[in-house]
């Protein structure tokens, strides 16, 4: 027992992660329904990954605030929100080039009078208003990534501002070297965590092929296609972008794979984070950087989840018998890129989302209703690339920055 326990530890987390997917795919089709009793090993790696989260962006933004200067943190704040929103709009335009090569949902008709309200949509106004919170505790309760993003700057611009300051820098110092501790202290419990992620995913994986069955695969296959081609042209653009910055594709994905499996399975870019943290430390990118462009992005940027209009809003208008013109495409462009940006931080937002736009072009809900059937096999895909488009900016940006900086000594890039 303590051969196979020793032998576990020290096998690789991306293997036992590939294996563990595998496994739970096949006790999925094996189990059906009955793979539910697997559910709380699912929900207990979800919970550890996010227990974690909060004193991983606290503890990392404070500490990479006080390694630059609030100069630099402001121009790289700029270049990695111009890089979302971009990146979200031209995700967009991806996801209806190939939706409209593929045209799913052509020879379909909705079934049945199913109603589905429309989630509300807080709009991109509450979203940046909720960037300061009114309360530092419910930042932290509610799990408010935006608010807790601020908190940690504060904070960490507050400490930086002790540091060098003449009555205060003994202050100022003291206070970094507890928050380093306490970085290094959650480092170590995610370092344990990690051991158990394995297990978790062969849990959510086998609940969620057991639950969605073959009926669904077939009924939709053709839209889960489509959708999944068009995150595979995606991809491509990423390796691209990252050839572009003179990063090199497959040292990034060697280290950006396993918090790309675990988004896959857990549908969940906020409970990825840790991983994506260690991954984005793991390729040497700034820690001033990587704490606040991380978790902003596991809120506000979401090529996956836009991906998922594009393709949802071709499919239920081909579904309905009233394809889409270029005004229409347009303005799924225009309203995607707003409420990809407008629904963070809420449960469910691909949803929202979606219904967001069908409102917008006059769709019918039932469509939405439709969707929902295969939303756990869409998320999937949607979250993997949601946090691949988080690490690969903060890739490119962190590359850029350092170009500057050479330049900036005389040395040549």
């Amino acid at each position: 027992m303590k051969r196979i326990v020793s032998t576990y530890l020290h096998t690789s987390l991306i293997l036992k992660i590939t294996i563990a997917l595998v496994l739970g795919i096949i006790a999925g089709f094996l189990l059906g329904d009955n793979a539910s009793v697997l559910v709380p090993f699912g929900d207990l790696l979800l919970r550890l990954l996010t227990f974690l989260i909060i004193p991983l962006i606290l503890f990392t933004l404070i500490v990479g605030v006080n390694q630059t200067n609030i100069s630099n943190l402001g121009r790289m704040g700029t270049k990695v929100f111009v890089y979302y929103t971009l990146s979200s709009a031209i995700a967009i335009v991806v996801g209806l080039a190939v939706a409209s090569l593929f045209q799913p949902g052509i020879g379909m008709e909705l079934t049945g009078n199913e109603a589905f309200e429309v989630p509300e949509n807080p709009g991109i106004v509450s979203v940046l208003l909720n960037i300061v919170p009114s309360n530092i505790v419910t930042a932290f309760t509610e799990m408010n990534l935006l608010g807790i993003i601020f908190t940690a700057l504060a904070f960490g611009i507050a400490i930086s501002a002790m540091r060098s300051s003449a009555n205060y820098s003994e202050y100022g110092d003291m206070l970094l070297k507890f928050f380093n501790a306490l970085n290094e202290a959650s480092m170590i419990i995610l370092k344990a965590i990690l051991q158990y992620v394995p297990i978790g995913v062969f849990a959510i994986m086998a609940n969620t092929v057991g639950s969605q069955g073959i009926d669904t695969l077939v009924s939709l296959g053709g839209m889960i296609g489509v959708f999944y081609i068009a995150l595979l042209a995606h991809i491509v653009l990423y390796i691209l972008f990252l050839l572009l910055f003179g990063v090199k594709p497959l040292d990034f994905f060697k280290h950006a794979r396993t918090p790309m499996l675990t988004a896959f399975v857990t549908q969940s870019s906020a409970g990825t984070l840790p991983l994506t943290l260690t991954a984005a430390k793991n390729m040497g990118i700034s820690r001033s950087l990587y704490g606040f462009s991380l978790p902003l992005g596991a809120t506000i940027n979401m090529d996956g989840a836009a991906i998922r209009i594009a393709v949802s809003t071709v499919f239920a208008a081909n579904v309905t018998g009233h394809p889409l013109s270029l005004s229409d495409m347009l303005m799924v462009v225009l309203i995607g890129t707003l409420a990809s940006i407008g629904t963070a931080g809420v449960p469910g937002a691909g949803i929202v989302m979606i219904a967001t736009v069908f409102v917008q072009l006059g769709l019918p809900m039932e469509a939405v209703a439709l969707l929902t059937a295969i939303d756990a096999l869409i998320g999937m895909g949607a979250t993997a690339l949601n946090i691949t488009g988080d690490l690969v900016g903060t890739r490119a940006i962190d590359q850029h920055e350092k170009r500057r900086q050479k330049k900036s000594l005389g040395h040549p890039s």
